[in-house]
């Protein structure tokens, strides 16, 4: 654990020096305790639902001021790390421990917070076949996990303390990375305290004439994602996939575009699935000789921050030899460039069907 802690501030650190001059950059610290229920988003985890889960976000957070123009663009975000404990209150789960990378957005003066953050999980108790069969929602030590905060906060009411109450969600997944993988959705209520670090701040800078608007040509992008992933059916067995995709995107502004594209699927995964489900289910229709590939369309967004940007597609399978969580899919994650030019990029996403993760994937792209 010292050792998670230790590369963890060195990463961020590293990261805010590198972003920006510290001299002009006020921070804060903020602990909240949550208290909230298990969503039934899947009738699995029933017996997993026995008490309401509890526990403590940890947060560190620096301030913008406008030293860039996103900043001023997203109103003057935050960006930070933090830490969650989490208590689920039942003795198949135990606790979680996660550590995230995260932005705070503003809204109505700056009173109300918007915090999205994104990071990795430790799960105290995963699934074991033998000693702890009955946890379907963690079926490996580590997860990815997302959690979302909306609160009303007051800094500086009695001098550099401040107060803010709120909703938290929070998602624990391994993407399917291995079975049993049902994950868990916590929604809760918060209340925390937020202390301010320095005694004066900058002044927030406000260019003159700026604006969202920005115009390019199409550009087509080429990316190539990869991982590995199992079925629903519990050791069936990891296996690695490939993803090839091809898109046009389409500027509408400084903080967004629209993007159309096509992916081709190679789930190794799916061979063993269609040989496991003709011999044991013959009555699904699998006679074994189906292919394992796929293709599909999709339509997306891309939300620019920073360096950084958000990815939301939705896509449809047109070549569908074997019916597997359904035709429709999504697409969701991180995207950030590498080059100075925005050409060489890299992502982290995760594709699910509904509610169902099917895979995360990493991967690499050049946008032409």
């Amino acid at each position: 654990m010292r050792r998670i802690l230790a590369i963890l501030f060195l990463v961020f650190s590293s990261v805010s020096f590198a972003q920006e001059n510290t001299n002009s950059y006020a921070s804060y610290f903020d602990v909240n305790y949550f208290y909230g229920n298990i969503t039934r988003h899947n009738n699995d985890i029933l017996h997993l639902i026995t008490a309401h889960p509890k526990g403590v976000i940890f947060s560190w957070n620096k301030k913008t001021y406008g030293n860039k123009e996103w900043e001023q663009l997203y109103n003057y975000p935050d960006y930070g790390a933090s830490m969650i404990y989490h208590d689920f209150k039942n003795e198949y789960m135990g606790s979680n421990v996660a550590f995230y990378g995260h932005y705070n957005f503003y809204f109505f003066n700056r009173n109300l917070i918007f915090r999205v953050g994104q990071g990795i999980a430790i799960a105290g108790n995963p699934y074991d076949k033998e000693d702890n069969y009955r946890n379907v929602a963690f079926g490996s030590k580590l997860l990815s996990s997302t959690y979302l905060m909306l609160n009303y906060k007051k800094e500086r009411i009695f001098d550099k303390f401040g107060l803010q109450a709120g909703l938290t969600l929070v998602h624990y997944s391994n993407g399917n990375t291995k079975a049993p993988n049902t994950s868990i959705n916590t929604v809760n209520l918060n209340v925390g305290v937020n202390y301010q670090l320095d005694a004066i701040e900058p002044e927030y800078i406000k260019t003159e004439g700026l604006t969202n608007r920005y115009t390019e040509p199409v550009r087509f992008n080429f990316v190539f994602r990869t991982g590995v992933n199992e079925s629903d059916v519990i050791h069936s067995g990891q296996f690695p996939f490939y993803v090839f995709s091809v898109y046009a995107d389409k500027r509408l502004n400084k903080k967004s575009a629209i993007q159309l594209g096509t992916d081709v699927f190679y789930s190794n995964f799916l061979k063993e699935y269609i040989e496991y489900s003709s011999i044991a289910y013959p009555e699904r229709g699998i006679d074994g000789s189906e292919d394992y590939k796929r293709a599909g369309i999709f339509i997306g967004h891309e939300l620019f921050i920073n360096r950084f940007s958000v990815i939301a597609q939705a896509g449809y399978y047109v070549y569908y030899p074997i019916d597997y969580e359904g035709q429709m899919y999504l697409r969701g994650g991180l995207k950030g460039y590498i080059t100075k030019n925005k050409k060489l990029f890299g992502v982290v996403t995760v594709k699910a069907h509904a509610a169902q993760a099917e895979a995360v994937e990493i991967g690499i792209g050049y946008r032409l």
